[in-house]
């Protein structure tokens, strides 16, 4: 690992199912896992630089925290990784060219096996305006693939709100 670069990004999840988990991430990232233990996996990516395991306990694995995204440093890299997941059948759904989070981007979907969602994407340019579709009040949150299923809101409680144009509106789900 002397070609290391740190600091870096280590996320570990509980998982229902470590061996549907390790094929679906070494499809996903390409590569195979780098310690593979009963109940347990992990990955150490050069690109992008993450650390990521994976603990097997059913109990414990939770849903609708958000998502997980990569960023991707061209239009090229994102068509190949693309190209990559259509092929082994994980893609959930694709946007090209979509006004998400006021930036113009790329990007595809997928879901592992206990529902974590991952975008994959590339950012074209900041703009200075969100997807129409994202706008109403029954559309999914922005950055969430469209065809998922919409969970019940959080009530927001107690937090003061600013009327600051350049902040989100509570239950908006900007980014």
């Amino acid at each position: 690992m002397s070609n290391t670069v740190f600091p870096r990004m280590h996320l570990s999840f509980y998982v229902s199912d470590i061996t549907s988990t390790v094929n679906f991430y070494s499809t996903f990232f390409g590569v195979p896992a780098s310690k593979v233990k009963p109940g347990y996996a992990k990955y150490e990516l050069s690109e992008p630089g993450l650390i990521i395991s994976f603990i097997e306990n059913k109990e414990r694995v939770q849903s609708n925290f958000g998502h997980v995204g990569i960023q991707v440093g061209s239009k090229e890299e994102m068509d190949r990784r693309l190209n990559i997941a259509r092929s082994q059948g994980i893609v959930k759904s694709e946007e090209i060219g979509t006004s998400c989070c006021y930036a113009v981007q790329d990007k595809f979907w997928a879901d592992d096996p206990d529902g974590i969602q991952w975008e994959v994407y590339y950012f074209h340019e900041d703009v200075e305006f969100n997807d129409p579709k994202f706008e109403s009040e029954d559309a999914s949150a922005c950055c969430m693939p469209l065809e998922r299923e919409e969970k019940p809101k959080l009530q927001m409680m107690d937090i003061p709100t600013t009327n600051d144009a350049s902040s989100c509106e509570p239950d908006s789900g900007c980014c």
